[in-house]
C-alpha cells in the first residue's frame, strides 16, 4: 500500500466526519484479539482518544484471543469493558425449541449476541458501533448477517486482508497478532482460511486482479453470487 500514513489520516478524519454528522460523541466495537480488530481499535483511538471503547465478549472462546485483545488495548492504552457471554449463549441454546444439527446455525448465534452487546453500549454512552470486516470478507460474504456485519461504520471495507497486514504495521499492532493465523472463533480450532477452503492471498490476488486459479476462482465468485443478500437492504415489495 502506498503512502499508508496518508490512508491512516483519511480514515481517522472520514471516522471524525461520521460520527460528528450522526450526533454521536464517539464509537465502540468488538475487542477479538485479531488483526481485524486491532486495525480498529488503534484507528479509534486516533479518532477519539477519549470516546472509544473496546469490548472483549468471550463465548467459551479460546483464551489466547482474549490475551491478544488485552495486549492490544495495553499498547494503544483503550478503555475497555469484558462482556462474558457464554452464559447468555447456552441459556438461549435451552430456550429453542430443538437443537438444529448445523454448526453455523449455532456457531452464528455468537456474532449476533455481540452485535447486541455492542449497541447496549452505543445507545448507553452515545457512541456508533464500529465495524472489522474487511473487503476480502465482504467480497465472499465472510461474516454473519446481523451479526459482525451489524454496525453503524465500517472504516476498513475497502482494504483487503494485506492490505490490512500493512494497515497494522503502520499503526504499531503487535507482531503476534500480525501473524496468528485469522479466525472468526466460532469453534475450536477454526480459522478463516480452511472454512473458506483458500488464502486469503489467493482471494486478495483475485479481488485486485481477476486472476487466480480456476476453480478457486470458480469458488469466489460463486460465494460472492449466493452472499449478495447480505450486502444489501432486504428487498421490499412496492405497492405501486
Amino acid at each position: 500500500m502506498k503512502e499508508t500514513g496518508k490512508t491512516i489520516e483519511s480514515i481517522v478524519e472520514w471516522l471524525r466526519e461520521q460520527v460528528s454528522n450522526a450526533g454521536a460523541k464517539g464509537v465502540v466495537f468488538g475487542l477479538s484479539g485479531g488483526i481485524d480488530s486491532a486495525v480498529v481499535a488503534a484507528l479509534a483511538k486516533k479518532a477519539f482518544p477519549g470516546e472509544s471503547l473496546g469490548v472483549i465478549m468471550p463465548i467459551n472462546s479460546n483464551p489466547q484471543d482474549e490475551k491478544d485483545a488485552i495486549l492490544v488495548a495495553s499498547v494503544f492504552e483503550l478503555d475497555t469493558a469484558t462482556v462474558d457471554l457464554a452464559p447468555v449463549y447456552h441459556s438461549f441454546l435451552k430456550a429453542l425449541p430443538f437443537e438444529g444439527e448445523g454448526v453455523l446455525a449455532r456457531a452464528n448465534l455468537k456474532p449476533r449476541l455481540r452485535m447486541m452487546t455492542l449497541y447496549y453500549f452505543a445507545q448507553e454512552m452515545g457512541y456508533l458501533v464500529c465495524g472489522t470486516s474487511n473487503k476480502s470478507e465482504l467480497e465472499v460474504g465472510y461474516f454473519t448477517k446481523y451479526g459482525d456485519s451489524g454496525v453503524d461504520l465500517l472504516p476498513i471495507a475497502d482494504f483487503v486482508k494485506s492490505e490490512v497486514r500493512d494497515l497494522a504495521r503502520a499503526l504499531g499492532v503487535p507482531s503476534e497478532v500480525i501473524l496468528k493465523a485469522p479466525s472468526a472463533g466460532l469453534w475450536e480450532n477454526q480459522t478463516d482460511e480452511k472454512e473458506m477452503g483458500f488464502s486469503y492471498d489467493i482471494l486478495d490476488n483475485y479481488i485486485l486482479t481477476g486472476e487466480g486459479p480456476e476453480d478457486i476462482v470458480e469458488k469466489i465468485q460463486r460465494m460472492n453470487r449466493n452472499s449478495a443478500h447480505k450486502r444489501v437492504y432486504p428487498p421490499r415489495f412496492e405497492n405501486n
